[in-house]
């Protein structure tokens, strides 16, 4: 289980501060699909960086499984069970992709398991199995890796911000169904940052964060009727119209 008591997050120095998020307290239930959505700005992905351990916050306390993990780096929250899908994921030159999967899940994966794992996020593994992670492949192609990654992994908490970016029609559609999967499988808490209405359609629940705070927060039922309408042509929203209960 995952929590977040009073979490608040200001960047700057002594002369100026600027509140990136304020207050943020929830609690992710093991086995759970979570999307976060909100205004492009609002905090997310933020928000995304600080269960990581990527960034510390200024007040406040992250829990997993009752541990605290608030002072805990990015490698010893990894070690914890926490996982995380850049927005822009790293290359690795010289490191197939088939040494990629295997690393991630912490020893040598089978062909048929990596294979497994490629298929799942719409790449041919016969393409891409003993190519490297480096220059030679697209952005949206070392996305679709890194999730692969991720699914390979024995997380408490995989979180995914924007998995759509960069991703073909055909290959969302794959991504959809791999997220449906995910939820059913040994992932214990899946995190999804995402404003895709087909993404939210397989969340247990939805969380709404604007302007650094939470601002409305339900089951999948509750909440879609409310943001649908409300998304403008950058895949922003006008937050304001959504309020908490």
């Amino acid at each position: 289980m995952l929590e977040l008591k009073h979490v608040s997050f200001q960047v700057g120095d002594a002369h100026a501060q600027a509140e990136i998020l304020r207050d943020v307290s929830f609690t992710l239930k093991d086995g759970k699909f979570f999307v976060i959505t909100g205004p492009n700005g609002g905090g997310k992905s933020t928000l995304a960086r600080l269960i990581m351990g990527i960034e510390k916050p200024t007040a406040g306390q992250i829990l997993l499984n009752g541990r605290d993990v608030t002072d805990l780096d990015v490698t010893e929250r990894a070690r914890c069970g926490i996982g995380y899908a850049f927005q822009q994921p790293p290359r690795f030159k010289g490191l197939t992709v088939r040494r990629l999967l295997s690393l991630a899940h912490g020893s040598d994966l089978p062909e048929d398991a990596c294979c497994a794992y490629l298929t799942n996020v719409g790449l041919c593994s016969r393409d891409y199995l003993n190519r490297e992670v480096d220059a030679s492949l697209s952005g949206g192609e070392v996305k679709r890796i890194e999730i692969a990654t991720l699914m390979a992994r024995d997380l408490e908490v995989a979180i995914f911000d924007e998995p759509e970016a960069g991703i073909d029609l055909w290959s969302f559609s794959m991504l959809v169904q791999s997220f449906k999967n995910l939820s059913r499988g040994r992932h214990k808490s899946v995190i999804l940052i995402s404003h895709q209405e087909r993404i939210m359609q397989l969340a247990d629940e939805i969380l709404v964060v604007a302007d650094g705070q939470v601002r409305a927060r339900g089951s999948r039922d509750e909440m879609l009727p409310r943001l649908l309408g409300q998304f403008e042509e950058d895949c922003g929203f006008r937050a304001k119209e959504v309020t908490a209960q």
